[in-house]
């Protein structure tokens, strides 16, 4: 492979088409503020470099990039590619990652507005993560020790696995299909309204009605704090560790759990049913 090196880069398209190219210690900056840097390229290794123009790797296939730096000036900076290995990376740019597809993010800190938005077969793991409409109808995401803090994060994505994973984020999960996290804290407000074959096992919940609108809802050995005015409306069986503040006219299902402060049934098509762990109905 051809190899580049130390070297800056700030005209128009600088190194589009390249084939077979690694791309070591070079930044891309400078006055003439050239987009479109390695578009369209295949095979390409970028290391240690800094990106700090807009659209850089669009259009791109077999791609990785390592121990760099994408600037908040960075816009947009992968579109329209496959087949993508990222590794220790700053990701700062607002919507850095879009209809991408093979994608493997570690060991990465992203603070990316509208980041992943459309992206089939995503892998991230060891990751922290900033961002509002996060990964926005993706698929295929499987996900590992990622810390995630922002709003509206994985709405209408499908085909999910999250395992040991840290979110704070408000309206997760909304008509999400086929999801299952695991060993996981989500804290938030409406959480996974309208979804649709939810399980959440060993999970620690917390936040405001939550779970509300879903359709085959499972909740394996879960604790549920500060939480009130769950389940409205949803087809759930539930297994709780610990009380929960009210419940609110489930559909359809079972719900057990140690306690309830209250219990609202006040619809008459509301036909759950709620036991105490000792099965016990409440």
């Amino acid at each position: 492979m051809k190899i580049i090196e130390k070297q800056s880069f700030d005209e128009e398209r600088a190194l589009y088409g390249s084939e077979d190219v690694i791309v070591r210690n070079c930044r891309f900056d400078g006055p003439a503020d050239g987009e479109s840097a390695l578009k369209e390229c295949s095979n390409i290794e970028a290391e240690n470099c800094f990106f700090n123009l807009r659209y850089p790797l669009w259009h791109d296939h077999i791609l990785t990039v390592r121990n760099s730096e994408m600037t908040e000036l960075c816009r947009a900076a992968l579109w329209y590619s496959d087949h993508i290995d990222i590794q220790g990376v700053r990701m700062n740019g607002i919507k850095a990652l879009r209809e991408c597809r093979d994608v493997s993010i570690d060991n990465c800190d992203i603070v990316s507005p509208e980041f992943g938005w459309s992206v089939k077969n995503i892998r991230m793991r060891r990751t922290n993560a900033e961002s509002e409409y996060f990964m926005m109808r993706s698929e295929n995401l499987l996900f590992e020790d990622v810390n995630f803090k922002g709003k509206y994060s994985f709405q209408y994505i499908e085909n999910a696995l999250f395992d040991n994973c840290r979110f704070d984020t408000k309206d997760a999960f909304w008509h999400a299909k086929n999801v299952t996290v695991k060993n996981s804290i989500i804290k938030g407000e409406y959480l996974a309204w309208y979804s649709e074959d939810l399980t959440l096992i060993n999970c620690r919940i917390i936040g405001t009605q939550p779970l509300c609108y879903c359709k085959n809802l499972k909740l394996i050995n879960c604790e549920m704090n500060d939480t009130d005015l769950c389940f409205e409306k949803s087809e759930v069986n539930a297994s709780i560790v610990t009380p929960v503040i009210s419940i609110k006219n489930p559909l359809s299902g079972t719900i057990r759990v140690p306690s309830v402060g209250e219990i609202i049934m006040d619809d008459e098509h509301a036909q759950g049913k709620i036991y105490s762990n000792m099965d016990e109905k409440i």
